[in-house]
Order: C-alpha cells, then structure tokens, then sequence
C-alpha cells in the first residue's frame, strides 16, 4: 500500500458498487462463493484485530481464496500471540517470551500473504462507502481502507473499576502490559493482586513463584465465579497451603503506589498492585457504525457470524453468543478461534452455523485444576430453575494404582427432561477429561441418565472401571427413579423440621470430624437398629455419599422416609467453609 501524506486511500474499485455482480443485486451468499471460485477479480476483506479470532479468520480465508486481497490492522505491537500464557512468563514458568508470539507479520506476509498493520488503530467504519479510517498510534497518520468484506475481532480491555488510584495499577491484556509489570516487579518483594478469576489466580500463582509475598483479594465470597461456592473453596486452601494470602469479601476502596486500603480499613502495603477483575467488550466500533448490539453488551450476530450489516461479520470477546435460553458474552479463546473459521466460510459462500457456547473452560493452580460447562447452580436459581444437583467425590484413577487423587464433581440436572445443565469438576488429575466427555455430551444432546453407558478408556492409572463420569449417571439414574436428597445448605432447616441426621461411617471417621446434631450409626450395624428410625425422617449421611445411597435404600425398603446427604461429610464441610457469616462486601 502507498502513503502519501498524513491522510490516503486505498482502494480497489474492482467491487466499489461499480461491477457487474453488484448491478444485477446476486446475493451476498452467490457473490462470495463465485469470487472463491475465481470467476471474478478477487475481493478485499479487512480484520480489525489480529488476535485469536481474527487471525483465525485472515489465515482460513487465505487458505479458501488464493486471490483474495486480505488486510489485518490491529492496534497493539504484535498479532497472533498467545495471550493466555502471559501470567506463565511473569512466573517464569514459560523462559522465552518469543515463545509466546505465534507469528510475526513479515512471516504472515511470506506463508499467508497477508498484510498486517500493527499498532494501527481503526477509529471508525463507513458502511456506506465501505471504508475503515485507521490511525497509526506511533505516527498519528491517518489511512483509508477499502472492503467488500469486513470482520471485527476487537477484543476486549481490562475493566480499571472507579476507585481512586485505580491508574496507577497494573493490568495483564497484552505483550506491553506484560513487559510493564515484569519491569516492575524485578526489586519488588510484595505484590496485590485484585480480583480472583481466571487472570488473577494464574497471576497470583506466578508472583508467588518469582518469590513475591502475595495477597489476593476478592470483593465476592469466592474465587472463580464460574464455580459454584462450594466447589470454589479448595482453590482457597490450596493457595493457602503454597503461602499465598486469600482474602476474600475484601473490597478495595483505593490504591497508590504503597499498596491498597480496603473498606474496612485494613491497609496492605505492596510494591506493586494489579487490578483483574474483568473486562469489558471492545464495541466502540460496532456501536459508532450503528450496528444492532445486544441485550448482554455485546455485537448481535446471526448464526454465520454476521451483525446486521450484511458486509460486516463479528467475532470474539465483543460479540454475544447463543446460549440455551439467551445470548450472553463469552470471552474465551477457543470460541474466537472457532468463530474467526466459521465467518471466513460465511465470507466465501461456504457453509457455516455458530453452535450453542456452553462456556467450558479450566484453570490451574498450584497443582489444582478447576473446570466448568454450562450453568451454575448459583446462575440457574437466580433465572428461576429448581435444577436436579448431584456433588460426587471419586478418586481420578482406580484406587488401588499409586497416588490416585480425590476429584470433587458437580452435576446439574433438568429434573423435567433429565437434560445436563451444568457441570463443575476440581481436582488434582483428570479433571479435564473428565469436564470435556461432559460437555460433548452436553453438545451431544445426551441426557443425564446417558452418562452411565458411556464407553470411556479404563486402565488402573488412567482412570476406574466405573468412570467418576459414568458414576455421575448412576447418582442422576438413582435421583430420577426417586432417591431423595438434601444439599448441603439445607441440613440445618430439614432438621428444623424434625429431621434426624444419621451417620453410617466408621467410629474413626466420625471422631475425626462430624456435622452437629448428628448420630453415628455404622452402615453395618444399621440393620439391627432399624426399630429405632420406624416413624422417623431420616437423613442419611456418610464421607462422599455412596454408603449413604446404601444405607437409604435399606431404610427405604422398611418404609422409613428417608434422604440421602447428596455429597455427603465432604460436600457439607466445603460448603460450609466456604460459607461467612458476615455479609459480603460490595463488588468492585
């Protein structure tokens, strides 16, 4: 592209409006695929933003088209880099911080032809002329292009919450932010990280490792709001036990460059303090060009990745995706990377339809993993669902083989239609196994009850013979057949209401630990004490659940009403350490 000047176009009038295909007003579908097959000049298709979903998006369309005239502008100093391992190289887990850019735009340029334009910044869209204006962030030169096509892929930006100080804070988003704060955190022995989801516990967990004493503080009464409470707290123990300080309900009402003051008052001095408490979707753009948003926030698209402007696809952090019973924002890679394909495709005539996003996703920390699909139980009462919940506590591998770990899994289920709603899996091993068979099958369209007959691979270190996956089908098979149960936060008030709690693990179990008003009576001695619950509302209860599923069907079967603890000892005592008494503090 020539420049000439502070202010330049380039254009390509092959299909301004002036050809043949435009006069006789064929479809956008026809006209597209005819220019994929090569019957007419190429066309020119313009990305804003050359991350995730928009390189996706470049490199599909370059492998489709040959002929195409394919341009990248993206605001920041780099395209293609992985910005998830960014808190890995602050940690120093990951050496190379080349390692962590993908491609560069002269490699792009030789193996894709495509011509990328970093640190160029789109301020604006003339759907009418078909033209972006693009400012250089270093120069201020202002240029023009021209599209037949155009895809947006801006992303996202750390959200800096309205608190005073806020600006002297650190943010992770991109390569500069990284190389910012490593700047700042070499001399610096104390550090503040504020927010406790994905970017902050993977932060956390990284300054810890450079030797930094750190304090994580989270407004909410938990960590990671994908998780449900109780499935959050083993992430506070476990960063407990690696030496980093958890606070939680702990609202920070300032920052300076000595450190935070909270709410109520306490003030942590630090050398460096980062701000993670989310984002927000990039949609200036979208919205200056007036393009129908959604009610989520986000860029509305169509199943092809299409805003309503027929000439203008979306993909990525800012655009909304289909949920089972809505739209929502989804910020995750895979997704953009999926979508970036799928509007390529759109683009050149091919077939393309955006599935439903269930918003599976991981995260590591310290050793644990904690994973989740779907909807939380928190998010499923606040929409107005009774959901079926199951909490199970299966070892990852078969017992009997070395260093099986225990895994905490949560199920959620459509009482109705037996439809899988949700799922959470924390653990030390497996855990992403076993949170990819569920959300296939959520994807599948297979119900609870099929997750008994799935076939998954068994070997003694890989996992049991019963899969804790197919043991999920069992709990929900037994539930929907009629197995009563309570949750772990309804103990209190059953046994207001005149339920009795019975604990049928061993003598040793119990002494170490027990729920309050509790009787112990062993799962082997049951039976000869069965006249002692005739009468009686009975909850059962043991250290995971399953003798507490034994013990249910045989006072079942002497017709006592009975309901089985769901997830028993484990599930309970997570959930009530995961429970303060006091009320939480106000979000950031």
């Amino acid at each position: 592209m020539s420049q000439t000047g502070k202010r330049t176009k380039t254009r390509h009038d092959d299909y301004r409006g002036r050809g043949v295909l435009r006069e006789l007003l064929i479809p956008w579908g026809v006209y597209t695929r005819a220019m994929s097959t090569g019957t007419t000049s190429p066309q020119t298709i313009v990305i804003v933003g050359g991350v995730a979903g928009g390189m996706s998006a470049a490199t599909r369309l370059r492998r489709i088209n040959e002929e195409a005239t394919i341009i990248v502008l993206e605001r920041g100093g780099e395209v293609s880099f992985a910005n998830c391992g960014l808190p890995y190289h602050v940690g120093g887990v990951i050496p190379d911080r080349g390692s962590l850019v993908l491609q560069k735009p002269e490699q792009l340029k030789r193996r894709f032809n495509i011509d990328v334009h970093v640190r160029t910044e789109v301020t604006a869209i003339n759907r009418e002329a078909r033209t972006v204006a693009a400012r250089n962030v270093l120069t201020g030169d202002v240029q023009e292009f021209s599209y037949d096509a155009l895809v947006l892929s801006p992303g996202s930006t750390p959200f800096r919450p309205p608190i005073p100080g806020v600006e002297t804070a650190h943010v992770l988003w991109n390569l500069d932010d990284m190389d910012a704060l490593i700047a700042a955190a070499d001399g610096a022995s104390r550090a503040v990280v504020v927010g406790g989801g994905f970017i902050g516990l993977e932060l956390a967990e990284n300054l810890v490792h450079r030797g930094m004493s750190t304090t994580l503080l989270e407004a909410l009464p938990q960590l990671m709001p994908s998780l449900d409470v109780e499935m959050a707290w083993p992430l506070v123990e476990r960063a407990t036990h690696n030496g980093l300080d958890v606070r939680l309900q702990s609202a920070v009402t300032t920052i300076s460059p000595n450190g935070v003051m909270l709410s109520d008052g306490t003030e942590i001095s630090a050398d460096l303090v980062v701000v993670a408490v989310g984002a927000k979707p990039n949609t200036e753009l979208a919205v200056a060009a007036d393009l129908t948003m959604g009610e989520a926030g986000g860029i509305r698209v169509d199943e092809q990745m299409r805003t309503s402007d027929p000439h203008i696809w979306a993909v990525g952090d800012a655009v909304e995706k289909e949920r089972v019973d809505g739209h929502t924002l989804v910020p995750l890679a895979g997704l953009a990377n999926r979508h970036g394909r799928l509007a390529a495709d759109s683009i050149m005539g091919q077939p393309a339809s955006a599935k439903v996003a269930y918003g599976t996703s991981i995260v590591g920390f310290f050793g644990l993993a904690a994973a989740s699909t779907g909807y939380t139980e928190r998010v499923l009462v606040a929409k107005g669902h009774r959901p079926r919940i199951i909490h199970t506590h299966p070892v990852s591998h078969a017992g009997y083989y070395p260093d099986a770990s225990q895994l905490a899994m949560k199920l959620l289920v459509d009482p109705d239609s037996d439809a899988i709603l949700g799922a959470q899996v924390v653990g030390d091993e497996g855990v992403d196994k076993r949170i990819d068979v569920i959300a296939t099958a959520m994807s599948a369209g297979l119900t609870a009850s099929d997750l008994m007959d799935l076939e998954l691979s068994y070997a003694p270190q890989f996992a049991s013979a019963k899969d804790p996956v197919n043991m999920l089908g069992y709990v929900n098979d037994n539930r929907r057949r009629g197995e009563k149960s309570v949750q772990w936060h309804e103990v209190s008030e059953w046994m207001d209401q005149g339920w009795i709690l019975v604990d049928v693990r061993t003598d040793g179990e119990y002494s170490r630990g027990a729920i309050p008003g509790s009787q112990l009576f062993t799962l082997d001695e049951l039976r000869e004490n069965l006249d002692q619950f005739q009468g009686q509302r009975v909850i059962v209860t043991c250290r995971v659940g399953q003798r507490g599923h034994t013990a249910a069907s045989l006072l079942a079967q002497e017709g006592i009403e009975v309901a089985n603890l769901d997830g028993g000892y484990l599930t309970w005592n997570m959930g009530v350490a995961a429970t303060p008494s006091s009320e939480p503090a106000p979000a950031h």
